[in-house]
């Protein structure tokens, strides 16, 4: 049925393109422009665009796989118009609404990863349930910054761009994935960072920790949420001048996606799932892709399926850069989904800890 329906769409759009070209080979008064193909199409959200790819044969993956020569046909194409004729996404990728969250590249396909199962963004909080929660007293608990008793240096630096996304589990009265935010730092994923301090400490790696509340600091500059990451640079930027030692920057984020794709089930251990994001654009891009996907790996030969892969993201499907050009030891993390629970959460942190302290250390010898 997928396959009908694939054979459909791409009929579809071979007969428009040729109705475009001939429109205008003809130089008739009717122009068929972007605006109007994009307003024609409006009505297809990602659910259904998604349901197209729910395929094996796009699933993706960097390992154990022939590097296919591409034809001079296609190169031609895609030098001439933009479009690569095996791929249907650039077809009218730019055109289609909502079809942009299909743009992101795969560098590394985890389990399951695949076109429709793509990282989903969280949208921007909800300012009711906020401005609620900020006059309750359900976020006065403060998390206190562990010690690093081990007097050894920080050279890890924590923090969350997007630090209201919040997990359902934890909020009480609020099932609308769209509304999972929260200001408690007990329940948004500034736990998840704390978890991943105090995780490292134990093993001997110096860690700093920002639980900045990006909400409020951005209304005290009148900024909004699209320039989180021109917050969260200052705030990074602030703290690598005074500790010089911090090279290791990760910022955490949780996922969008429902359950069942970002959980995943071990020896009867619960983990929710994380994954990676790269941005290209910016000049410690190639050093940043490796760190992920050295990391990603020894994730894998852990617990295989811990992790939905590595993506890469350009300006054209997201902010392509991520804070990511102040140290090529750059990490964006997302762990889990709207759904999953603290302790799966926190079950993934103490794998991720595990791995990222014997790369450290690894990296540490070599270079000493």
């Amino acid at each position: 049925m997928i396959r009908i329906l694939n054979g459909y769409l791409l009929a579809i759009i071979i007969v428009m393109y040729f109705s475009i070209f001939l429109i205008n080979y003809l130089k008739s008064d009717i122009k068929l422009s972007s605006d109007i193909v994009s307003v024609s199409t409006k009505q297809l959200d990602a659910d259904i665009l998604s349901s197209l790819f729910e395929i094996g044969q796009f699933q993706l993956s960097d390992v154990n796989e022939e590097i296919k020569k591409p034809s001079i046909l296609n190169g031609v194409v895609w030098l001439t118009s933009n479009i690569w004729p095996e791929d249907i996404r650039t077809f009218l990728g730019r055109e289609l609404v909502g079809f942009s969250q299909f743009n992101t590249e795969i560098a590394i396909a985890g389990k399951g990863t695949n076109l429709a199962t793509l990282p989903i963004e969280s949208p921007p909080p909800n300012e009711d349930i906020l401005t609620n929660e900020n006059n309750s007293s359900s976020n006065e608990d403060k998390i206190e910054s562990p010690k690093n008793e081990a007097s050894n240096k920080n050279v890890v630096y924590i923090y969350h761009s997007h630090s209201w996304e919040a997990f359902l589990p934890q909020l009480s009265g609020i099932t609308d994935p769209n509304q999972a935010s929260s200001l408690d730092v007990k329940k948004n994923v500034i736990q998840v960072g704390t978890q991943l301090q105090n995780e490292l400490l134990e093993r001997g790696i110096g860690a700093e920790h920002s639980t900045t509340n990006v909400t409020a600091e951005l209304k005290k500059k009148g900024w909004s949420y699209a320039q989180s990451y021109s917050l969260t640079r200052e705030i990074v930027q602030e703290a690598t001048t005074k500790e010089k030692s911090l090279v290791y920057l990760i910022d955490i984020h949780r996922d969008s996606q429902a359950r069942k794709i970002t959980t995943l089930e071990f020896n009867g251990i619960e983990y929710a799932r994380l994954f990676f994001v790269v941005g290209k654009e910016n000049k410690n891009y190639e050093r940043n892709l490796k760190l992920a996907k050295e990391l990603n790996e020894r994730l894998e030969n852990e617990i295989p399926g811990i992790s939905r892969g590595v993506f890469v993201k350009s300006k054209d499907e997201g902010n392509g850069v991520y804070n990511q050009d102040l140290s090529s030891n750059s990490i964006l993390l997302e762990f889990g989904g709207v759904d999953n629970k603290q302790q799966e959460l926190f079950n993934t942190v103490d794998e991720f800890a595990e791995v990222f302290s014997e790369y450290y250390r690894e990296v540490e010898e070599v270079n000493n």
